[in-house]
């Protein structure tokens, strides 16, 4: 079994400017969002399922695009992208893609 990359405090890819929908911030606080875009960056890709996660993994190396699955404390999913050409990351609820 080959192991992902190393969790870390520190950003592991450029995220380009980051963009939420009118959804996300009506529904999720602006503190779980930093916090859930700080575990993105550092490859935490929080609850997403595992072939969604390996797939990040190898996006690291090869450069597509990065998505992560988050909970607030509320049980409100919301999704993390950040775009393969790393120019853009977005907040958004399931509803808003």
């Amino acid at each position: 079994m080959i192991s992902g990359p190393k969790r870390t405090e520190r950003m592991l890819f450029p995220h380009g400017p980051i963009m939420c929908s009118p959804h996300v911030l009506e529904a999720i606080s602006s503190v779980e969002i930093q916090r859930a875009l700080q575990r993105h960056f550092s490859g935490d890709w929080g609850d997403c399922d595992p072939d969604d996660a390996a797939a990040n993994d190898e996006a690291l190396i090869d450069g597509t695009r990065l998505f992560s699955v988050y909970h607030d404390a509320n049980g409100q999913k919301f999704w993390i992208i950040t775009e393969a050409d790393r120019s853009a990351t977005t907040v958004l609820l399931p509803e808003d893609y």
